[in-house]
């Protein structure tokens, strides 16, 4: 197939689809996924989206707060809010946290390409020009010089500034800059240290501090209501107290165990928080991190301030003052508790939100020291504080890395000395560490579900992951009785598998599994008898 070139200019100037994504033109995938009819196809774009949303990219509509205005007048007015977020995101005065790399990135690109490679989206999509990852950065690029350079405002073309900014091409960089999962694979391969995906971050930001447009699960459902209600799923206090109780009995029922969450223990050495979202889809999370955090005698607590509990901060991808403000909340909640030290469960974006970012935006004094699960775990095993029976987990086991918490801060052995430990099935995959994939569901994507967004997610932005997973297990695919575990550390990346593995029937066909790492720790004990894992438990 013959694809039309599409260039960085067309974005602003072309009024039909700029693509169609074909199945044709995907990555294949691995048996038993080789045959293109063995997964749905891609859906067509409703009518009813072309006249309220921007349709116009790619077919796909990320952000379902993006509306077409009514008038000529009202579409400048957004041209025009852009552009004065454009020249924010360019001063010290308006960005001085992240200015300077963003200006290394923008100015010293050698448009060599090395980046589309390692970008799972462009190599998913079949090397869709759209995906390269220097591509919205060049649209980016053209836009500045074209405003914001003498040169740019005097010469136009001849020095590139090749653009005209419209309410239509303003739309497609939005949705453009929700290509992209932020997963800095690209900056890490970058031969000059340049971060394609910063850029697409800053877009968003444009989009949401300037213009109040960001995807819906990101900001009304997510950081709105968890600053309104302390929590990013909503739940009360009262919800919260009913809900650890559940769990409390249920760990009884299923271990044998008596344990009561330490609510709100003054002075603890250890803040543990999670994912809300862990309580609602994976309680079994939280119960095992209670289960292993006993069993070793740590000192620990939960808080029963919902923002302290919860540590979500969906803020990191689109807004740097929603980020702030959700990020000293949570300072708050854990200075009141007088802790020594926040221990983060198991949330990638969590990790890099509460232990990168904040580091460069919060400066107050709620500010306490955060740290990893994940060191603090393999601690527990290597100094044998807590007693495992390998052969509890005799099963095919890979190993996702969250790229917030293996790629941006450099926790790479600490779960793989634990898996050796705990699971002989356990095989890597391939690449892994530093150089894994993202699942997919990065940025903010494993919760943007809005109309035909999530298509886009399990079949372009995950298919690299499905892949990997597939390639882990190709010598006991066939083997329906045994299952492949994926451990994803990680609430986000575990809500994207399960999505894919749903939407490929993996699981019902072929015996695909996913789970955290500390459900596996629980599942080995020594001290419990019975199956932790759901899907070993007996009909």
């Amino acid at each position: 197939m013959v694809r039309k070139l599409i260039r960085p200019q067309d974005v602003m100037q072309s009024d039909s689809q700029l693509i169609t994504l074909e199945q044709a033109d995907l990555m294949p995938l691995p048996y038993p996924y080789d045959n293109p009819e063995s997964e749905p196809s891609f859906s067509p774009v409703k009518e009813a989206w072309k006249d309220k949303h921007c349709t116009t990219l790619d077919g796909f509509v990320g952000i379902d707060t993006l509306i077409r205005p009514d008038n000529k007048a009202d579409e400048e007015k957004m041209v025009q809010a852009f552009l004065r977020g454009m020249e924010k995101i360019l001063s010290e005065d308006t960005n001085r946290n992240w200015l300077q790399p963003v200006l290394l990135s923008l100015e010293y690109c050698a448009k060599c390409n090395t980046c589309s490679d390692a970008c799972h989206i462009f190599v998913a999509s079949g090397g869709n020009e759209l995906y390269r990852p220097i591509f919205r950065s060049e649209v980016f690029r053209k836009l500045i010089k074209k405003y914001h350079t003498t040169g740019g405002r005097l010469l136009g073309a001849f020095v590139g500034a090749d653009v005209e900014l419209n309410w239509e091409g303003m739309a497609r960089l939005a949705e453009l800059a929700y290509r992209c999962n932020l997963c800095r694979r690209c900056a890490q391969t970058c031969p000059l240290g340049l971060d394609n995906a910063l850029i697409a971050r800053e877009i968003r930001k444009i989009f949401s501090q300037e213009l109040g447009i960001a995807p819906k699960p990101l900001h009304e459902k997510g950081t709105m209501l968890q600053l309104k209600t302390g929590s990013s799923t909503g739940i009360t206090k009262p919800a919260l107290l009913d809900m650890l109780e559940f769990i409390e009995e249920d760990i009884e029922e299923k271990t044998g165990k008596k344990i009561k969450f330490p609510l709100d223990k003054k002075g603890a050495d250890i803040l543990l928080t999670h994912n809300a979202g862990e309580y609602m889809a994976w309680p079994e999370n939280p119960a095992a991190f209670a289960i292993l955090f006993e069993e070793a005698g740590l000192d620990w607590t939960l808080s029963t301030d919902l923002i302290g509990y919860d540590n979500v901060n969906y803020g990191i991808w689109y807004d740097d003052f929603q980020a702030r403000r959700v990020a000293e909340e949570q300072f708050r909640a854990a200075k009141e508790l007088g802790v020594k030290r926040i221990i983060i469960g198991e949330c990638g974006h969590a990790h890099r939100a509460a232990a990168i970012s904040m580091d460069r935006m919060v400066t107050s004094e709620n500010y306490v020291p955060r740290e990893s699960c994940l060191p603090l775990l393999w601690d527990l095993v290597k100094t044998k504080r807590l007693k495992f029976d390998p052969s509890k987990n005799n099963f095919p086991v890979t190993l996702h890395d969250p790229c917030n918490v293996v790629r941006a801060m450099g926790i790479v052995q600490p779960q793989r000395e634990i898996l050796k430990a705990i699971a002989p099935g356990f095989r890597e995959m391939t690449p892994n560490g530093v150089y894994n994939y993202c699942c997919g569901g990065g940025s903010g994507f494993a919760i943007m579900n809005s109309m035909n967004f999530s298509e886009f997610r399990n079949k372009v932005s995950c298919r690299m992951k499905f892949k990997q997973i597939l390639d882990a297990f190709k010598q006991e695919i066939g083997d329906v009785n045994t299952p492949k575990v994926v451990c994803a550390p990680c609430s986000n990346c575990k809500g994207s598998i399960r999505d894919i593995l749903e939407y490929y029937e993996a699981t019902d066909k072929y015996n695909l599994q996913y789970t955290g790492l500390v459900e596996l720790m629980v599942n080995a004990l020594v001290s419990i008898d019975k199956p932790y894992l759901e899907f070993l438990e007996e009909d």
